[in-house]
């Protein structure tokens, strides 16, 4: 009986114990080892939970060295999306984009994924 009801008050407080995760990255677009036939203009990245725009960023790079990006922002209706617009179109090669972000709980993560223009 003891044991079960230390079991019952573990499982209550794990219950109420905020949640504390990391926005990881969940998808992006291109997405990770794509093989695009034409560059895209912007690139989009879906995160598990909402960031904070300022403390997030990502860099491109690509065969001709870094890629320079426009202003990225937030999809108007999603705080997990970061939309960030390229600036001219890429040429073919393989490219790295290496990102990094702080969910609005206040933990950091990184990380980087690549595609490829044909």
């Amino acid at each position: 009986m003891k044991h079960a009801l230390i079991t019952s008050a573990f499982v209550v407080l794990a219950a109420i114990t905020p949640a504390f995760a990391h926005a990881h990255l969940e998808s992006a677009e291109p997405a990770d080892a794509a093989i695009l036939t034409a560059a895209p203009a912007a690139l989009t990245l879906k995160f598990s939970e909402a960031i904070e725009l300022g403390f997030t960023g990502i860099t491109v790079t690509g065969p001709a060295g870094a890629v320079t990006l426009q202003p990225a922002h937030l999809d108007p209706a999603d705080a997990e999306t970061l939309v960030v617009p390229l600036d001219g179109s890429l040429a073919a090669g393989t490219y790295t984009v290496d990102w990094h972000s702080l969910s609005t709980d206040g933990h950091k993560t990184k990380g980087s994924y690549s595609f490829t223009v044909k």
